[in-house]
């Protein structure tokens, strides 16, 4: 498929770019590339591939939910603004 100088400004104007004359040619020539890619993809040979959906077979791999313990409480919460039995104290959020 060939672009038209006129179609590359049509583009520009739906898109509201402003583009100078001689940028014209440059933006003509690479969107004939990606045109020129996109065509060489659509038609490489995929017959008898077989259906690839992920890099490999494994799905949902989660880490095993753990409770664990921190003893140093008090360097956790010595940022804090504010702090109410052990624990972030905050803004009421809902009226």
């Amino acid at each position: 498929m060939q672009v038209s100088r006129e179609e590359i400004l049509h583009i520009a104007n739906l898109a509201s770019l402003e583009i100078q004359e001689n940028e014209v040619q440059k933006y003509l020539d690479n969107l004939q590339d990606i045109l020129d890619f996109a065509d060489v993809v659509n038609n490489a040979p995929v017959d008898n591939l077989d259906i690839t959906i992920g890099a490999n077979e494994e799905k949902n791999v989660f880490r095993k939910d753990e409770v664990k313990v921190f003893e140093d409480n008090e360097s956790l919460l010595q940022n804090a603004v504010s702090k109410e039995q052990n624990m972030f104290k905050i803004p009421k959020v809902i009226s």
